[in-house]
């Protein structure tokens, strides 16, 4: 099974390097791995020269086959462990960067405490990246913002949380601020590829304002600290501001008039995967670890319906 898996990543990905990367293992155990399913199978599968990997003839019919036999060895795993009971065993979970740092502290002691033969890990990647792993089958369930940005994903709303508009320490905004200020500021954002870019993006298009023409940071803390240096505005969702603004002096908060912007959070699991009643359970455990830690949820608008 792990030759096969090395050999379909390689097929994606043509190149070593990239393959390795996204399974997480080591290039030359990787090589390893093809190599030894060309020596079981008896053929080259690969044409390898110096800038990229080529499929052999053999190598393009055996990915064909590999798809199709991971996918069933995938699903008649996901089915056993189904059987073993709610939680139990390997969970390979995806977290985006906005949300990791912030939900994980609180709700992994909740996990074990719930569910202690549970064998956790956790993938921190950007959105595109851990859905695009989830419908590959090597993640099992995602923590996103929704709606999720592929077909074929279930969804299960865990939380909704507010936008709050971060200034430096000098402002005088107040509070109960209308969304229309933005266009009066130099909204600042992360880069390309963060979900958290294209939804304070969108809330700044309701309102006809533009960000600044610069990106400039690939990270929440990053982006913070930049705003404590004067050097413009952003919208943090709630749970963020604990950690984020601790970390930076010389920052205000204001807070928008309802209907506030804000973000849904929740899970997501492939549509076909035996596992839903799990994936229930777990966001069950997720909703009660966040309203419960007021102190590290902030001002979450609560439990939004399943």
């Amino acid at each position: 099974m792990a030759q096969l898996r090395a050999f379909l990543a390689l097929a994606e990905h043509l190149h070593f390097r990239d393959a390795a990367a996204a399974l997480r293992m080591s290039q030359p155990a990787l090589s390893g791995a093809v190599a030894a399913l060309e020596e079981t199978l008896h053929t080259r599968l690969v044409e390898r020269t110096t800038r990229k990997v080529l499929l052999t003839p053999a190598g393009e019919r055996v990915a064909r086959r590999a798809e199709r036999v991971m996918t069933e060895l995938d699903r008649l795993i996901e089915e056993v462990r189904a059987v073993g009971g709610p939680l139990v065993g390997p969970l390979r979970l995806g977290v985006i960067p906005t949300v990791a740092p912030y939900l994980l502290p609180v709700v992994l002691p909740r996990l074990a405490a719930d569910y202690p033969d549970l064998e956790l890990t956790v993938h921190e990647e950007q959105t595109d990246q851990i859905v695009a792993e989830l419908t590959a089958g090597r993640l099992d369930v995602v923590v996103i913002a929704l709606p999720a940005p592929l077909p074929g994903v279930t969804e299960l709303t865990l939380y909704d949380e507010d936008f709050v508009l971060v200034a430096p320490g000098s402002s005088d905004l107040g509070d109960d601020l209308p969304r229309t200020v933005l266009n009066e500021l130099d909204v600042i954002l992360l880069n390309e590829g963060h979900c958290l870019r294209d939804q304070a993006l969108d809330v700044c298009r309701q309102v006809g304002a533009r960000a600044a023409a610069a990106t400039y940071a690939t990270s929440l803390a990053t982006l913070v600290q930049l705003v404590s240096g004067g050097l413009g505005v952003t919208l943090v969702p709630e749970t963020a501001l604990p950690v984020e603004t601790r970390r930076a002096p010389n920052l205000r908060l204001h807070r928008f008039a309802a209907p506030a912007p804000n973000r849904r959070i929740g899970l997501g699991y492939r549509a076909t995967s035996p596992r839903a009643a799990e994936f229930e359970a777990l966001a069950e455990s997720i909703r009660d670890a966040v309203s419960v830690d007021a102190a590290t949820t902030v001002r979450v608008r609560g439990r939004a319906p399943a």
